[in-house]
């Protein structure tokens, strides 16, 4: 979860939000979303455990056709794209330490490393993860505490909620700038991904998503906490490297070019992981559908290397020929859409299987699953309005999902 959107949406953001309680409120509701669809999960994973993630379930509870098209966007959009965006970030943020070296050349190199190692066997691919996962917790508490403690008080941004706050929480602005905030936790769901490799999965799901939403949300809010207290916002405003800045500004050029350096590392550990997630719904594709037979094929333990090998291919092909904001923003709007139908199907499921074994049941609910569908559903809603290029490209990726499954569909439905 943690990685390019935390490090580069803060910029976005304060085009059009000058505020420091307001954009704080930001992270919070995205926090509160993102915990409330992952317990959603949560139930749909530990009913259905099976890897595949939005594809899966779709699949089960609406028909194959809903699960494929959700598949090509998880597929294109879903990892590809923020694949090619967290490398390019790591490259501009590697770059700006004074490497010299172009950042695309940088982000292709760590894609290319990164699917080798997932290529490999579970040991490798599992091991690369976790410790990369733990470096970077380690890197943003270090970078917070230091960056506030050695911050000089009068550079600190005073947190005040007034009444031109209150007006933000409404508004368009604020709406549009929940994509960016979603963007950045998207990734709460990758579990159900791998849900297959996983031991008892109905278990372990449930804490898996629940406990780790919830510690990002804490660490996001920290982050965004840190950027707005050592940094002026006027220098941040439609900046990509929030964190290099901030780390200037925090502990001056030459230290702060270091922190930058460190940051860039972070990003590896997201690259990984989207890398090492989204492959497996390229296999489960290839299971179900013959014409995509090969995108099932493993290597001798088990790793899908065709489908990783695929997903790479198009995260390089977005490297090369993307637009950075543009991205972000299509890509956050699709992938939302399809938490969002993934979240409704919850209701569909109680409601035409109620007598299905169901391990974990999310809590509150209705209210839990209600709240995402709510925030997501607002969210999308001003998308459609102030961002129309993007709506229509969001559109046109799910439009050809369904023309692409028309054509390529079996004789028969895949064995439920």
């Amino acid at each position: 979860m943690i990685g390019t959107g935390v490090f580069t949406s803060l910029g976005f953001q304060l085009i059009d939000i000058q505020s420091a309680p307001v954009i704080m409120m930001l992270w919070l509701v995205g926090g509160i979303s993102a915990l409330c669809g992952a317990l959603s999960y949560a139930e749909l994973g530990a009913a259905l455990p099976r890897s595949g993630g939005e594809y899966h379930f779709l699949t089960e509870i609406y028909h194959p056709s809903a699960g494929f098209i959700s598949g090509w966007v998880s597929a294109t959009v879903g990892f590809a794209a923020p694949t090619a965006l967290a490398a390019l970030t790591f490259g501009s943020y590697l770059n700006s330490s004074g490497l010299g070296v172009d950042p695309l050349w940088l982000a292709t190199v760590a894609i290319v490393a990164l699917t080798a190692a997932h290529c490999s066997t579970h040991r490798h691919s599992g091991g690369t993860q976790t410790g990369f996962t733990l470096l970077k917790l380690l890197l943003i508490v270090l970078f917070s505490v230091t960056a506030l403690t050695l911050s000089p008080a009068e550079q600190q941004t005073r947190f005040v909620w007034d009444g031109d706050a209150t007006l933000w929480l409404g508004s368009g602005a604020f709406a549009v700038s929940l994509i960016y905030v979603n963007y950045a936790y998207s990734g709460w769901n990758a579990a159900t991904y791998i849900s297959g490799e996983l031991a008892a999965p109905q278990q372990s799901l449930p804490w898996v998503l629940g406990i780790s939403t919830a510690v990002v949300a804490a660490l996001y809010c920290l982050l965004n906490f840190v950027f707005l207290s050592v940094a002026p916002m006027e220098a941040m405003v439609g900046k990509i490297e929030v964190g290099v800045i901030a780390a200037e500004f925090a502990f001056g050029p030459r230290l702060g070019t270091f922190m930058g350096l460190l940051l860039a590392l972070l990003l590896i550990s997201t690259i990984s992981a989207m890398i090492l997630a989204g492959p497996r719904v390229l296999h489960r594709i290839g299971q179900d559908y013959p014409r995509f037979a090969p995108l099932a094929r493993e290597n001798r333990d088990g790793i899908p290397v065709n489908a990783i090998l695929f997903q790479s291919g198009t995260a390089l092909a977005f490297l090369w020929t993307a637009s950075f904001e543009q991205i972000l923003v299509f890509s956050g709007a699709t992938m939302a859409l399809n938490t969002f139908a993934t979240v409704l199907g919850l209701f569909i499921l109680r409601w035409r299987q109620p007598h299905l074994p169901r391990p974990f049941r999310v809590t509150l609910y209705p209210i839990t699953p209600l709240i995402f569908l709510g925030i997501t559903g607002w969210t999308l809603t001003y998308v459609v309005v102030q961002r129309p290029v993007e709506a229509l490209i969001s559109a046109t990726i799910i439009a050809s999902g369904g023309l692409f499954y028309l054509l390529v569909k079996p004789d028969r439905s895949p064995d439920l």
